[in-house]
């Protein structure tokens, strides 16, 4: 069957949906390198903090990591893109605790408003992405329309929309969870319902462990969920698009 108007612009090795998917994901997230380059930062401020508790330490050891990171890819005139995502969430967290200081918090108020652009950022994710799910045009379809030529072809399948919508909702879960676990964290912390080092501590620990490690779990659920499909691009495709087992 010739397929002019898709294939010539899918690239060798993704000529099913899953294919798609599985290559659009690692891309994004730039493999375990890209990942490490996202943690660093993360783990030097919070285990600065935790033992000085001297947050402008601890800014300036986070950002010396992603410049060093930085410094790296730039001599191996590789991709920056991680790193530099990393140096801009440092930027923003340091800004809040700047705004912090600014209106009289001290180092432990300071420290909670580092972690609050991370909740946002995460519980705003959720929203969104859920939002393209319950509007039945899930954020992972446009991954597959990227290859296949046609931003929107993919939406003409309801199996392959309900196999993006079913990806979708696994991008989501990292971030429900980890606003379900930091905003009590952060809330306790501003209204004083607890220790203040101890709720820092508790968030940058949750940070660091909901971080890659959760979302790799997601990832593991998503390959997981691609390898018992094999569903061809182009919805024009004569043959079966999903296998008989539930996605």
């Amino acid at each position: 069957m010739s397929q002019p108007d898709v294939t010539a612009s899918k690239p060798v090795g993704t000529e099913t949906v899953e294919a798609v998917v599985r290559a659009q994901l690692s891309r994004a997230l730039g493999g375990k390198r890209g990942m490490l380059e996202a943690a660093v930062p993360t783990i030097m401020f919070t285990v600065v903090f935790l033992t000085t508790k001297d947050l402008q330490l601890a800014l300036v050891v986070s950002v010396a990591a992603a410049v060093v990171l930085l410094v790296f890819r730039l001599v191996q005139r590789s991709t920056v893109q991680f790193v530099v995502n990393s140096l801009v969430g440092i930027g923003i967290g340091a800004f809040f605790a700047y705004r912090s200081a600014q209106g009289g918090g001290d180092a432990g108020d300071q420290a909670l408003a580092y972690f609050l652009p991370g909740i946002l950022y995460n519980a705003g994710y959720a929203v969104v992405i859920s939002l393209t799910i319950l509007v039945r045009w899930p954020v992972v379809g446009f991954m597959v329309g990227s290859v296949a030529g046609d931003p929107t072809a993919w939406h003409r399948d309801p199996q392959i929309v309900r196999l993006c919508s079913n990806l979708s909702w696994l991008l989501v879960a990292p971030c429900l969870i980890r606003v379900a676990v930091q905003l009590p964290l952060y809330l306790a912390g501003r209204n004083n319902v607890y220790d203040t080092d101890a709720l820092i501590a508790a968030l940058g620990v949750s940070k660091i462990v909901m971080g890659w490690p959760l979302q790799l779990a997601a990832l593991a659920a998503m390959v997981w969920l691609l390898a018992r499909n094999h569903t061809p691009i182009d919805p024009t495709e004569p043959e079966p698009k999903l296998s008989d087992r539930a996605v």
